[in-house]
């Protein structure tokens, strides 16, 4: 049992460490702002939880990878890492 979770803990680690890159990767390369200046304009925009709904889609690829794999534990990890990124993006998209 103990095997399944450290399988399933690598997994969600993995979906956010995707999410940070994905986040990072808009941040950086996608605004033509700075990397600081991107996210004041983000948080005053209110647009928080649509960028980070976009910096998850990289989980998507990983999701596939572990199932291509036989990675399956893993796989799971990426979905409930995916669903907390979810639930995060309609708390802030709508409270």
């Amino acid at each position: 049992m103990g095997f399944i979770k450290k399988e399933i803990l690598i997994g969600f680690l993995v979906s956010l460490f995707a999410t940070f890159c994905g986040m990072f990767i808009y941040l950086q390369y996608v605004s033509r702002f700075g990397f600081y200046e991107t996210i004041e304009m983000i948080q005053e925009g209110g647009i928080l939880g649509s960028v980070i709904a976009l910096a998850a889609l990289p989980n998507l690829f990983v999701f596939f990878v572990f199932l291509k794999k036989n990675q399956d534990y893993r796989a799971r990890g990426v979905l409930i890492g995916t669903i907390v990124i979810a639930l995060i993006t309609f708390i802030l998209k709508f409270f």
